[in-house]
């Protein structure tokens, strides 16, 4: 059985009233859902982000590898720190998709000493928001084929409908489908899936500030285009106030607990390769006035996770980070330097060394955005001195600083020094946040600043179909919007197997999105997919249920 599996269950859970009031939550703030989860009711606390807020810490990594990294462990394991050395924090993170969770990525709760419980729920149906946003991002396709079937009163031109539909599971068969075959079934059309944390209706929830907000984005979503080129709306189509309605309850932040008993606040989960990566912004504004410290995360390495917290989710809502940590391991940094997975265990002082380019990297950019970095070695048994000099040297050669942290085998006292260097800087004001790019530069521009800066490419080529859809958005009055990069995750550049850090490559824009109403443009690179695949051995094969309802397999 997994350690982790085992530790989550032997975990003395206290009432959510009684973890909610560490933050100030008034126990009429904490709505029960089932025993040890809850729905933070907005109504009840103030969520505007002002000078008075909280200082806001963002966990990043480097580029990920199958050795693994633990950014969320980490996450944990720093928030409970922070309360162990006295102060008032709060941890901020996404939710689990099942895609991942029975794929290959497996759940998103951390795992031995530093985790969020209940585990099995918060990585399975939780409270049900993943599965409101994939009913009103159906029930708008739904609505867009039935006007079709129903004489097509706003002449949509079927070839140009962009609206997909989504699904919360890998399933590569359902990426290009046909729909409407057969007598009196509707109109026949291509079209096809995406995994739901890819769905807009996602990016809206993390990123609308309140109900009236997620409606009049939900309204602004561009489905397709007319017969004339001129764009089709959800607002067209009269169908923002069902999807709204379908999402009252999902738009309230998540309340569970660590371990160790404190405030765990978890809402929205779109993926940083396919989408922006960020939990909500509505969550992270509530944690930020509760709280005097706000640990919140970015999906995958800095290059995109990081990125796009920076240079959309700030940029967006206002938000001023005071620090962030880039997670590395050992075993991970010697993966970079060309060692196999399954040679991992040997110490490899020269492999480290290698590997650090990927680490330094990273400390190079995230100084871009002139906010201050700090490292965590996320220590693994195996580690050698030897080894974690290495790291250190790296961190300091780049301007940073590592920090060897023990969260997995020892919980917040194995990451009492993390925040105590995190106070210290937060204390120092070090922090002058700014985007690397600026709201008037032209997509193209905006595409080729992150390529350049943040990949370190030498140039971006357009496939003509994606140039074209460019233009398009600007025409329509779109140019000011960010750039979502959608990329693999694996290396700066979008060729997977390129790892450590290269330089002077090409990024391929094969195909452009709009997204109106989250407010960015996907440029989707490479051979990135939209709708992930299982692997050929996926972890669904290892859960089972034993009769008493206990979950083993899932971690």
């Amino acid at each position: 059985m997994n350690s982790d599996i085992e530790i989550a269950r032997k975990a003395r859970l206290a009432p959510l009233t009684d973890v909610g009031a560490k933050i100030g939550l008034s126990a009429d703030a904490v709505i029960p859902y089932g025993r040890a989860k809850a729905k933070i009711d907005l109504s009840k606390i103030r969520t505007e982000n002002n000078d008075a807020a909280g200082n806001l810490v963002l966990m990043t990594a480097i580029n990920p590898t199958p050795a693994g990294e633990g950014k969320t462990t980490t996450t944990v394991g720093l928030g409970d720190a922070l309360n162990r050395i006295g102060k008032r924090a709060v941890i901020v993170l996404r939710e689990p998709s099942l895609g991942p969770c029975f794929g290959v990525k497996g759940g998103a709760t951390g795992g031995g000493m530093a985790q969020v419980v209940p585990m099995d729920d918060v990585n399975l149906h939780f409270t049900g928001d993943f599965h409101a946003i994939t009913s009103a991002h159906n029930l708008l396709s739904a609505m867009i084929d039935n006007h079709l079937n129903w004489g097509n009163a706003l002449d949509i031109d079927p070839r140009k409908i962009t609206w997909r539909r989504v699904l919360d599971m890998n399933d590569r068969s359902l990426r290009d489908v046909v729909v409407g075959l057969g007598e009196g079934n509707g109109v026949v059309r291509q079209t096809g899936f995406d995994i739901t944390v890819a769905s807009e209706v996602m990016a809206i929830l993390c990123l609308a500030s309140d109900l009236d907000d997620l409606k009049r984005r939900l309204g602004d979503i561009i489905i397709g285009a007319r017969r004339d080129k001129t764009p089709v709306t959800a607002r067209d189509l009269k169908a923002e106030g069902a999807m709204t309605a379908l999402l009252k309850d999902a738009i309230n932040p998540n309340l569970v607990q660590t371990l160790e008993n404190n405030p765990a606040i978890m809402h929205g989960g779109p993926f940083a390769n396919i989408a922006h990566g960020c939990n909500s912004v509505i969550a992270t504004r509530a944690a930020l006035s509760l709280a005097d410290y706000v640990v919140t995360e970015a999906g995958f390495g800095a290059d995109l996770g990081a990125e796009k917290f920076f240079d959309i989710k700030c940029r967006k809502a206002g938000l001023r980070p005071k620090a962030v940590i880039i997670v590395a391991t050992i075993r991970a940094l010697k993966m970079n330097g060309g060692v196999l997975k399954k040679d991992l265990g040997a110490e490899n002082v020269d492999a480290v060394r290698r590997g650090a380019v990927n680490l330094q990297r990273h400390i190079e950019n995230i100084r871009q955005f002139r906010v201050p970095a700090i490292v965590a070695i996320n220590a693994f048994s195996d580690d050698t001195d030897e080894e974690i000099s290495a790291v250190n040297e790296a961190a300091q050669a780049a301007g940073s600083r590592a920090v060897l942290c023990r969260h997995w085998a020892e919980g917040s006292a194995g990451t009492v020094e993390l925040a105590r260097e995190v106070v210290s800087i937060v204390e120092n004001g070090e922090a002058d946040f700014a985007p690397i790019y600026e709201d008037e530069l032209p997509l193209r521009g905006k595409i080729e600043a992150v390529a350049k800066k943040i990949y370190r490419a030498s140039e971006v080529v357009y496939d003509p179909s994606a140039a074209k859809s460019l233009e398009r958005f600007e025409s329509l009055g779109f140019s000011n919007l960010p750039v979502c990069m959608a990329k693999t995750q694996y290396s700066f550049s979008d060729d997977p197997t390129k790892l450590g850090a290269p330089e002077g490559h090409v990024i391929r824009v094969r195909e452009a999105r709009l997204c109106a109403g989250a407010g960015f443009v996907v440029a989707i690179c490479g051979a990135i997919m939209t709708m992930p695949g299982l692997p050929k051995r996926p972890s669904a094969e290892n859960v089972t249920v034993r009769d008493d309802g206990e979950i083993d397999g899932l971690s």
